[in-house]
Formats: structure tokens, C-alpha cells, sequence
């Protein structure tokens, strides 16, 4: 007889039930359901998979062999049927992937922070993928939920399955090897940099969110793009991987401190990275609702939403920071 292609639950557990208690009437009570209805379900599954599970006499109940190869089979079964049940019942959301680009960027680190105590019974994961651009894709396929980045730089076949949220203008900085000239001002002026080979993650496919927003800053200012670099994954690395270039590199406020550099804020104008909470289209998640009432709270309190006098976006992004896409 050929095996069934679907077995019904109810069935396995009617089995279970008097697996263990070796006596219909109990099984059948322990159910809630009639004797007759167990017998019946029983006899339906031995049908079903054409094996006896039970030899009957009068005194006793007992297992056959086929039986006792069953049982654990079907505590199984039931055990991740029930596990399923449990993590869509109502109030228990799955865990909330969150990816924060890196670990030393501070602004997607806070807002996650913050959602963890607005929203404690639920689970948000960090996650680093590096870049905005390397994220999306991620996100469309349901490997990741949220991430943070330059919306307006995505590709629009990758926005149109997006949502985001503005949750700041991060002003940019430069990173200088120590020994740079520039190290001796406070302030990095744009047209200082005029002549300079900034690093700004060409060639990362990770990042080309990024590295458009550094060639439109440099347009016109006379700022040439460093050439692409090995990729280098995490702090230690990508310390390492600057010094032997010795380049400058653009970076956000935020950007943790490297060995051996000094960072300085660019002004003339104040170059800015417009920064969206970025989510899957149709989400619907209580971490992600944390998220969101995150941002807007230190958005708020800090803010992040408002642009200096001399603060400079592409033209692109003005649409999507004034809540657009």
C-alpha cells in the first residue's frame, strides 16, 4: 500500500494519546471526545498508513511494533506543529532582523537601543551588512526586516518594494591620516580637500548608495574619488587597509576612531547624509512599530531632522527626506 500523502494531526494525536495511556476510555477523556470518535480516528490512521498499531483485547491495550516505530515519529510531528502554533499565536511576533550597516555607526545602534525599551517583549536582532544597497536585496527577499541608509540612492526597482521613515541629516566628516596638513584645522573647508584623492567605498557593491552621495559632494570641487580597495570587513581591517593608502576618507560623525587618524568635520558648506529607517513594503511587526516610535522620540529630542543654515543634500534626496520616496 502506498504511503499517504497527508496525514491529519488530529489523527497522530489521537495515537499519541493512547499510546501513552494504554486504555481508550482515559485516552478519550484526557481528548475531551468520545470513545467511539477515538476508536474511529485510530482505525482511520492504521488505514491510512496500512499497519496495525494496537493489538485490542479485552484486559489490555498494547503496542504493536509497528506501533512503537511510530511514536516517536509523531511526538515529533505534533512537538514542531505545536511549536509553529505557539510562534504565530497572537502576541508572539518572530524576532525583528535589524541591520545597523556596521557596528560603529552610532545612529541605527541608538535607535535600536531605544526600541528595546519601548517594546521589551520583543526580540530585535542586530544584524551588519555594511551597506544600504547590499541590504535591500536582503530585505526584499525576507532575510532581513529594517536597515539604514541613504533611501534616494537605492536603485528605484529596489525602492519600489520598500518603505522608509527620514531619521536624520548626519553630518559628514574627513578622515585624515595624522600626519596630513589638514590635521592642523578644526574644520576640513570642501575646497581644502581640492586636489585630495578621498576614499568614499568605490568599488564596494555594498555601498554604491554611498559612493553616489560622495561624487555628487565632490562635483565641481575638484575632489577625486580614491580608487576601489580590497573589501575590507569590520574596524580592525579597514584601519589597516587606509594606512597602507594613507588616503583620506569620507565619513559620517559617528564614524569610530581609526589608529593612527584624526577626524575633522567638513564645512563650507556642511556636507550631509540623509539617513531613512528602511523596511520591507506590508511588514507589520510590534519591533518594527518600536523602531519607528524610536526615531521619531530622538528624532525629536536631538534634532536630527533639522538642517544647518549651511547644510548640503543632493537634490534628490530632499523628496525622501520630506517623508516622499
Amino acid at each position: 500500500m502506498p504511503a499517504p500523502a497527508h496525514l491529519d494531526p488530529r489523527l497522530l494525536r489521537a495515537f499519541i494519546a493512547v499510546a501513552e495511556e494504554l486504555h481508550f476510555t482515559r485516552a478519550a477523556a484526557r481528548l475531551y471526545v468520545a470513545q467511539q470518535a477515538l476508536s474511529r480516528d485510530v482505525r482511520r490512521l492504521e488505514r491510512e498508513l496500512g499497519a496495525e498499531l494496537f493489538v485490542r483485547t479485552t484486559r489490555q491495550v498494547t503496542l504493536t511494533p509497528d506501533g512503537e516505530r511510530l511514536l516517536p515519529y509523531a511526538r515529533r510531528i505534533l512537538a514542531a506543529q505545536d511549536e509553529l502554533l505557539a510562534a504565530f499565536a497572537p502576541g508572539q511576533a518572530r524576532p525583528l532582523l535589524v541591520d545597523l550597516n556596521s557596528p560603529g555607526l552610532a545612529t541605527g545602534r541608538r535607535v535600536l537601543h531605544r526600541a528595546r525599551e519601548l517594546a521589551p517583549d520583543c526580540e530585535l536582532m542586530a544584524r551588519y551588512e555594511s551597506g544600504l544597497t547590499g541590504a535591500a536585496a536582503e530585505l526584499l527577499a525576507g532575510r532581513l526586516d529594517v536597515s539604514f541608509g541613504r533611501f534616494a540612492g537605492l536603485d528605484p526597482a529596489l525602492r519600489a518594494g520598500l518603505e522608509q521613515q527620514p531619521v536624520r541629516y548626519e553630518p559628514m566628516t574627513v578622515v585624515l591620516p595624522e600626519e596630513h596638513p589638514l590635521t592642523a584645522l578644526p574644520e576640513v573647508p570642501l575646497a581644502a580637500l581640492a586636489g585630495e584623492a578621498v576614499y568614499a567605498g568605490a568599488g564596494n557593491p555594498r555601498t554604491r548608495e554611498w559612493t553616489d552621495l560622495a561624487l555628487r559632494l565632490f562635483e565641481g570641487r575638484g575632489v577625486r574619488p580614491a580608487p576601489p580597495l580590497p573589501l575590507a570587513v569590520g574596524d580592525e581591517e579597514f584601519g589597516r587597509i587606509m594606512a597602507k593608502t594613507r588616503n583620506p576618507v569620507l565619513a559620517v560623525v559617528d564614524f569610530p576612531a581609526l589608529p593612527g587618524t584624526v577626524r575633522r568635520p567638513l564645512v563650507d558648506p556642511v556636507p550631509l547624509s540623509p539617513v531613512s529607517l528602511v523596511w520591507r513594503k506590508g511588514l507589520v511587526h510590534p519591533g518594527l512599530t518600536a523602531l519607528r516610535e524610536a526615531v521619531a522620540a530622538i528624532a525629536r529630542a536631538e534634532g536630527w531632522l533639522r538642517r544647518p543654515a549651511d547644510g548640503w543634500i543632493p537634490a534628490m534626496d530632499e523628496a525622501v527626506m520630506n517623508g516622499g520616496h
